[in-house]
């Protein structure tokens, strides 16, 4: 299910609410959002953002983290200071006070660009991928998506390539981050079924994909700040 960039990310509602099966996904420049967001975050937060290098990614990273507490304060209709985290095994947030989950949620941020995913349908995984530095796409491919994957992308020209190396990426971690697992991860052997995935339509040099556990009975694409 590919959503256009003509028909989504206008301005979402300021008082988002979540209809029975959706999944929402807002989309932020981070280098303009608020600054004022980073206050949100609690101190073990603010000494990650810290401990950050360079100091712009840094920024990036605080704000990246205050919007999200931004969101989930407006659906869950908290003060966003408030929420509590825990982190799974290989990173994935979630409210640590949430049980059973009220809202799955997740985010992903390539360089300013950042998308958030939100739904009560079920778990969601969200990535965006900005093209920048050239990569081998066909070798990484065969190491991470498969033969197949691998032989399909070979045959295509290079700018074509990378595009479809950069969608094919975000599909799957996407589907990664839904299920809570590592790149390479097979889970002891279990089979699971795979998640529902939609490509998000980003606009030139740029790639998104959302996935959840279940199929979205409404997706929603949608630009911060809300109109």
């Amino acid at each position: 299910m590919p959503i256009s960039a003509d028909d989504a990310w206008a301005p979402g509602p300021v008082s988002p609410q979540l209809a029975d099966g959706a999944v929402h996904v807002w989309r932020a420049d981070l280098a303009v959002v608020a600054e004022d967001l980073g206050k949100l975050l609690c101190s073990e937060e603010q000494a990650r953002a810290e401990r950050v290098v360079d100091e712009r990614s840094g920024e990036l990273w605080r704000r990246s983290r205050g919007l999200l507490r931004e969101l989930l304060g407006r659906y869950l209709q908290r003060d966003p200071s408030s929420l509590r985290f825990s982190i799974g095994e290989h990173g994935k947030p979630a409210l640590a006070e949430d049980s059973p989950p009220t809202v799955s949620f997740n985010m992903s941020h390539s360089g300013r660009l950042a998308l958030y995913a939100i739904s009560n349908a079920g778990a969601v995984g969200v990535d965006v991928e900005i093209a920048r530095r050239p990569t081998d796409e066909v070798a990484i491919a065969a190491r991470v998506l498969g033969a197949s994957e691998a032989a399909r992308l070979r045959a295509l020209d290079p700018k074509t390539r990378r595009r479809e190396f950069l969608r094919a990426w975000t599909r799957y971690e996407a589907e990664l981050k839904c299920l809570g697992t590592g790149i390479g991860d097979t889970d002891g052997g279990i089979e699971r079924a795979r998640p529902w995935v939609a490509d998000l339509e980003l606009g030139q040099g740029a790639t998104g994909a959302v996935a959840s556990t279940r199929a979205a009975r409404d997706l929603r694409c949608w630009g911060w700040p809300p109109g």
